[in-house]
């Protein structure tokens, strides 16, 4: 068991849009990652996802419209439902999600990272 210090963890994140794995619990991947213009339209179709803002805000546009999430809030999306993470500045996010949820969802793309690295 070792402590984890976000800090240190996102100070070695250098990509936008470029998920990392800091722990693992009951089939789960906590992720973290940096945001900063705008991500890609995708869902998932079996996995609920929770984004926690540690730095910034960013907006999760929804096609039934948008939700503001500053530093210290979170918000989960649903399995099924269409999304897409847009930050006009950096914002560093913790991810929880179920172990091998493909970061976007029904998509692929440039964005799409299909083993992100444990950090």
């Amino acid at each position: 068991m070792k402590k984890v210090t976000l800090n240190e963890k996102l100070s070695l994140i250098k990509d936008h849009w470029d998920p990392k794995i800091a722990g693992e619990l009951n089939g789960q991947h906590v992720k973290l990652v940096k945001f900063k213009g705008e991500f890609t339209w995708h869902k998932h179709e079996n996995e609920d996802e929770m984004f926690y803002v540690i730095k910034g805000s960013f907006t999760m546009k929804l096609r039934d419209g948008d939700i503001e999430i500053n530093e210290n809030e979170f918000i989960i999306i649903p399995h099924g439902v269409e999304h897409c993470p847009s930050a006009k500045e950096e914002v560093s996010v913790m991810l929880f999600e179920p172990a091998g949820t493909l970061n976007t969802g029904d998509t692929i793309n440039n964005f799409t990272k299909t083993d992100p690295a444990m950090i």
